[in-house]
Formats: structure tokens, sequence, C-alpha cells
């Protein structure tokens, strides 16, 4: 049973998105909105930021005290492919990168509209190959986001593959959105339940035809669920049951196994989209944060280079 701090903070996200979700409101104020509440975010402690230039492309590290400096986290925000930032999103990437004990680049990839498909995905090739180019080595990289940013990681391990490149070790996708055609059944069946969900669905529909465009929103790169999954490296994703996302994610997860994906899956009972975001008053955050940073270390503690390591 989810805690009563997410119970609390689903009756204010409730309360806030109601009138949202009836009103409609357009891009560029849902945009403020979301660098304006990124006010009230706090870094951790004893994780120190530093700006970054991926060959023009705005970046910053989080590097959290003591952590090794040949190992790095590449993180790829969430929103929905037309929304967040470095701002909206550093306490929480601070916060990972704290877990997992990584230096982490976020990277502020072009949005949609302005920048349709395949231009984040490009921003997020861009930062890999910095990377190597920074003499990491893909063995001691990985690949992680949230939502949207989640549906893009696993994106660029699809290209990598194609293309012959190395493969980071591991990704992870914090409640990853990996098909753009959310299906109707999922979208009525949640969407029903309260007006969080309603805007989540609604929105994220939208959002996807921007950032698709002209692209069919089947493309394996748009919606890797759709896509072969075969070679990939160990994978973990993070859902939970009360999301439109989830019954998408369980499919990928079933299909990457079949695959012969390591593929560790790990679903939470009743928690909001994003949940996190959260995490200085959710301990359901907290709890999801501290094992991604088990999934981190236990793919080091046995993987070699060029080699592969069995999920947990």
């Amino acid at each position: 049973m989810p805690s009563s701090q997410h119970l609390l903070l689903k009756q204010f996200l409730t309360a806030a998105t109601g009138p949202l979700a009836r009103s409609r409101p357009r891009l560029p104020a849902i945009r403020f909105a979301a660098e304006a509440a990124a006010l009230f975010q706090f870094m951790p402690w004893n994780v120190f930021l530093e700006d970054a230039d991926v060959d023009g492309m705005p970046a910053e590290w989080l590097r959290p005290a003591g952590a090794p400096t040949n190992r790095v986290l590449l993180y790829l925000h969430g929103g929905g492919y037309v929304i967040g930032s470095l701002n909206t999103h550093r306490a929480l990437v601070g916060a990972l990168a704290e877990s997992c004990q990584l230096n982490t680049l976020a990277i502020n990839y072009r949005k949609a509209p302005e920048y349709p498909f395949p231009a984040a995905l490009e921003d997020a090739r861009l930062a890999y190959d910095w990377l190597l180019n920074q003499g990491y080595q893909a063995h001691n990289i990985m690949v992680a986001g949230d939502s949207a940013g989640g549906g893009l990681g696993l994106a660029l391990l699809l290209q990598l593959r194609d293309a012959g490149y190395p493969l980071p070790a591991a990704a992870i996708g914090l409640s990853p959105w990996i098909d753009l055609a959310l299906p109707t059944a999922a979208v009525q069946r949640q969407a029903c339940q309260e007006e969080t969900r309603v805007l989540e669905a609604l929105e994220m529909q939208t959002w996807g035809s921007l950032y698709a465009e002209s692209t069919s929103q089947a493309h394996p790169l748009l919606s890797p669920v759709r896509g072969k999954l075969h070679g990939l490296p160990p994978l973990l994703v993070q859902i939970s049951n009360a999301e439109v996302l989830h019954d998408d994610v369980v499919r990928f997860c079933r299909k990457a196994r079949v695959a012969g994906v390591p593929v560790t899956l790990q679903v939470f009972d009743g928690l909001v989209h994003w949940w996190h975001l959260f995490w200085r008053f959710v301990p359901e955050a907290r709890q999801a944060l501290n094992q991604v940073g088990d999934f981190t270390r236990s793919i080091w503690a046995v993987q070699q280079p060029n080699s592969s390591a069995e999920a947990a």
C-alpha cells in the first residue's frame, strides 16, 4: 500500500492539475510552470554541480563526493519530449548520482515541436559519442532516463546496436515511455480514476504526436517496444501499476527477455507517474533510487569489459 506521504502527494497533484486538465493550457505556460516548480528543488549534500558543453549542447555534471573517475552515468530527462530541462530534473539527477555513486552527465536535448524527431535522439547520441571521445570506455558508461527520457535511452541503445557501436554496460528506465501510441484501453481505464491520470494520458498523447511529427509513431526509434530487442545490455525498468505506461512497459520487458536480454523489472504499487521526482518526502521514491544504486553496483560487481551480466 502506498505511503501516507504519497497519498498526500496524490491529493495535492489532483487538486493542482484538475483545473489544468479542464482548461488545457498552452505549451509555453506548461513549460513556464515546470521551470517555476524547479525553484523549490534542492540538491543533495555532497553532490557538486559543474557546467559542461557537449559540442555546443548545454549539459552539466553532477559529481558525488568520492565517485570513481572512470565510470559515468548519462542521464536523459523526461517531459514528453516537449518540456523539461536541466533545471527541472537537477535534484532528481543529483539524488540518483548520489545513490549510484557515479559522476552523472545530464544533457539539455532539443525539444519538440520546435525540434521534432530525430533531434532528441541525435542529441543523446552526440552525448554518448562525446563521452567516448572524453576517454570513457563503453563498458564504464550507463544510460538512464525517466518517462520520455527513459524511452529515449532505449531508442539510443537500438540505434547504437544497429550501427555496430559499442553498447553501454546497462540502461535504466524510470517509468519509461516506450510506445508513443498509448493504447486506448489503457488510457480509458486509468483516466477514469483520477484527474492526475487524465492529464497524464491526454497530454502525453498530444506531445507524442508533436515529437513524431511526420514520422510514424510505430517507428522503433520512437517506440522501442515495437523494435527488435536482441543484443541489448542488461536493463533495469521501474514502473508503477497505476500508471498509463504500465502495460506497455510490462510488454516491453517480456519481449526483451524473449530476445535474451537480462531485464530487471521492478513494479511499485499505486504510485503516480514521476514519483521519483519527489524523493525528498516520498519514501517509495527514495526506495526506488536506492534500488537503482544497487542495480548499478551489481552490474559492475560481476561484469568485465565486453562480457554480459545477469540481472538480479
